[in-house]
């Protein structure tokens, strides 16, 4: 969800829609160009009593922002705060309950990836440990009501945070309780485009189970594997879900860009302030009709932060995201990409990946999706059998897709290693949520505050 603020002054106002589509056209790279960013979040807490940290209390959000400066990163502005950081290794952003995310900078191989990873990781334990917080590695809050969850000094979150109650009961569990894993992937032609986002949305309910880690809610188990997928199932119906009419004959970037000025608006960025658009249509902003900004037309910035206010499966930029992994530890951190890349950066996986999903129906494919929030690699497939069956073919062709972009590192490894954590899933036939649910029942003797040891960074 986060966007850092930029000036808009030299931003080109839209004239055609025909510029809409080109925003996507412009993403296109050469194989040898494509690159792989990956975003994390994590909750932060206070290790004495484990309550999420305000912006501006001691030791809070603010001052763990303070606390990076010294790794060379720099504060973003607005309206006076901190709320997010620029520096090498891409961003730092903040959530709108102050869960801490790192988007990535776009990087060569997974080796890079993980690297980065890392460093960030440690960056923040170091920052952590003089400020008394603690990092969680899950995919919702297990303990904290949203009465309990600060807020930070976002302007586009306000809005949000007035608007999710009038499209749906869950929004704000999404805004405020929950974390999740993404990788943003290129693509070399509309073509290219259309059969990664295919695959991508057909495979994205298997991502959902390998890291379903979200089985609690306010100290108990929730009934679900990944309760932060299943909040989706109800956070704005206008904005989210499997989007059939990828599958469709003809479908390219016009068909998505048509789609997304569907979705309602919730924004506009002017100098410096967010104003509130929530509901508003981004067909009349083209027409210069939004009624709060009577006779002004859009910038192709406006159009890149309306695309950002889109939350299906799989998202469209001038990239393509990934969006259905919970947050978890830094292996899985690591591991989240190297499925997508193994599928989708190597055309003999990808067209292997295709072949399985292809007959697949919209209401299959809707179905599986539906199914896996509760029953993770339990939920049943379209033909018969359990998403469990195909899971190992699956990461097979991850694997054949990383061995053959052959990407080493300096002892010789190439990237199928990262797939580790997702295959010992797949052996052990128990994804990360149902490990925890089995150790709530057992050691921990129903006390969910264990989950910080087993958990946090």
């Amino acid at each position: 969800m986060t966007t850092i603020p930029a000036p808009k002054k030299t931003s080109p106002t839209i004239e055609s829609r025909d510029q809409l589509i080109a925003s996507f056209a412009g993403g296109e790279k050469p194989k040898d160009a494509w690159r792989i960013g990956t975003e994390h979040e994590k909750f932060v807490y206070a290790n004495g009593d484990h309550h999420a940290p305000s912006y501006d209390e001691p030791s809070g959000i603010r001052a763990l922002l303070g606390e990076l400066e010294q790794y060379g990163w720099k504060p973003v502005m607005e309206g006076g705060n901190a709320i997010a950081m620029s520096g090498p290794d891409g961003s730092i952003s903040l959530e709108p309950a102050g869960q801490f995310e790192l988007s990535g900078a776009p990087l060569d191989s997974l080796h890079e990836t993980c690297a980065e990873t890392g460093r960030h990781l440690e960056q923040v334990k170091a920052a952590g440990e003089k400020l008394g917080i603690g990092f969680l590695g899950l995919g919702m809050w297990p303990d904290k009501t949203r009465a309990e969850l600060p807020t930070m000094p976002k302007g586009r979150y306000a809005i949000m945070l007035r608007h999710m109650p009038r499209v749906g009961s869950m929004g704000l569990d999404m805004m405020l309780r929950t974390c999740t894993i993404q990788v943003n992937l290129d693509y070399a032609s509309e073509a290219d485009m259309v059969k990664k986002f295919r695959v991508g949305l057909a495979l994205q309910p298997l991502a959902t189970a390998l890291f379903a880690n979200s089985p609690f809610t306010e100290g108990k188990p929730n009934g679900m594997l990944s309760y932060r997928s299943h909040i989706w199932s109800d956070t704005d119906p206008h904005r989210t879900g499997m989007l059939p009419f990828v599958f469709e004959d003809g479908f390219g970037y016009e068909r998505y860009a048509e789609y997304a000025l569907d979705v309602p608006m919730y924004f506009v960025y002017r100098e410096g302030k967010y104003i509130d658009a929530a509901g508003l249509s981004f067909r009349d902003f083209l027409k210069g009709e939004l009624s709060v900004l009577p006779g002004e037309k859009p910038t192709l910035d406006d159009w890149t932060d309306h695309l950002s206010t889109a939350f299906p499966e799989v998202r469209l930029k001038t990239f393509l995201e990934m969006r259905g992994a919970d947050g978890g530890p830094w292996n899985r951190i690591c591991a989240l990409p190297a499925l997508w890349v193994g599928l989708l950066y190597d055309q003999g996986a990808l067209d292997a990946a295709w072949d399985l999903v292809k007959d697949w129906t919209i209401d299959e494919r809707q179905a599986l999706r539906d199914a896996v929030p509760k029953l993770g690699l339990n939920a049943p497939i379209a033909g018969g059998g359990k998403l469990r069956d195909i899971a190992g073919e699956v990461l097979d062709l991850a694997g054949a897709g990383l061995s053959a972009r052959a990407r080493f590192n300096r002892a010789g490894d190439n990237e199928t290693g990262f797939l580790d954590p997702l295959r010992e899933i797949v052996r052990s036939g128990k994804v990360p949520a149902e490990v925890l649910l089995e150790r709530y029942n057992g050691v921990w003797n129903g006390d969910v505050s264990k989950v910080y040891d087993e958990a946090s960074f």
